[in-house]
């Protein structure tokens, strides 16, 4: 099981499944969305995800149609992401589990759309877009 929670603790979940899909996205709008330049997210079951605290203190963002960026509306930590066209997950900001993870990240996706400023310097596969197969 994984803990984990905003930056001012308004917001608290629990993760009881494992974290599928680790990746590096360096697209521009997580660079946006994150003020940095990638965002680590992971798949998560929607059934493994448990808020303990702080429902009420979400808020959302529709970057797209059918996409909501959820985030604690006290300190903007990012949360997780949703998409309606798969409900049965969501999308994870790694950042905010504070336990220690054993899955580990497996690529770098929309690469080519990186900072001009970043240098990826390990061995994980770097793709253009998405990773195959999903």
């Amino acid at each position: 099981m994984y803990k984990g929670g905003c930056l001012c603790g308004s917001v608290r979940f629990f993760i009881t499944g494992p974290i599928r899909n680790i990746v590096y996205c360096h697209c521009s709008r997580c660079r946006k969305a994150q003020g940095s330049a990638f965002a680590t997210n992971g798949i998560v079951a929607a059934d493994d995800f448990e808020l303990t605290k702080g429902a009420q203190n979400l808020t959302s963002y529709s970057s797209m149609p059918g996409r909501a960026k959820l985030f604690c509306r006290t300190c903007g930590s990012p949360i997780l992401s949703r998409n309606d066209a798969d409900p049965d997950v969501v999308r994870v900001r790694i950042g905010t589990i504070e336990s220690d993870i054993s899955e580990r990240p497996s690529a770098h996706i929309f690469a080519t759309s990186k900072a001009n400023w970043e240098e990826i310097s390990d061995e994980l596969p770097q793709y253009p877009a998405y990773e195959p197969g999903r």
